[in-house]
């Protein structure tokens, strides 16, 4: 019962990650992309809960966003793989806090999303469009990525604190 009390928060926030892939704030967009709300969410669960944890999370966010977008690239095998290596991270690693550091990861975690997407709809579906997706998914890519990163320090640093703060408390 305690451990649910100290996780409420941010399975709260969880719920929110769909809306705002959803929603997508205008003012926070670059191109008309936004950032990927489910690495800024991922992130500091996984650095705070552990690999197994984060692996679960991943998995659960994947299968709510491919529930959402209905095409034929899945978000599940990324967001595992993320999920369990920042747990990883977390559980053997000093105490991250850096905000350059938590952008940095959210850059890289942002990249890795977007690029298994990209190839999971270049090399898997046979499209007569295909030799115009090329360049036009890395630019989203790209953007996607440099937004996250950007976004990642705020986002990431007060659900770390909501966290933390939780388990100082109880």
């Amino acid at each position: 019962m305690v451990r649910f009390q100290r996780r409420q928060a941010f399975i709260f926030c969880a719920f929110l990650v769909p809306f705002m892939t959803l929603a997508a704030p205008s003012w926070l967009t670059l191109s008309g992309i936004g950032p990927s709300w489910v690495v800024l969410w991922l992130l500091p669960w996984s650095l705070e809960y552990g690999p197994f944890s984060g692996a679960l999370a991943g998995l659960y966010l994947g299968l709510v966003l491919d529930g959402i977008s209905l095409d034929g690239a899945t978000h599940i095998p990324v967001l595992i793989a993320l999920g369990f290596w920042w747990g990883c991270i977390g559980r053997r690693g000093p105490l991250i806090d850096r905000s350059l550091i938590l952008g940095l990861l959210a850059l890289i975690g942002s990249v890795l999303v977007g690029l298994s997407l990209w190839v999971q709809i270049v090399f898997f579906q046979e499209s007569a469009l295909l030799n115009a997706f090329y360049m036009w998914g890395l630019r989203n890519m790209l953007a996607q990525a440099i937004i996250t990163g950007l976004a990642a320090p705020v986002v990431c640093s007060w659900l770390l604190l909501l966290a933390r703060r939780r388990r100082s408390s109880l």
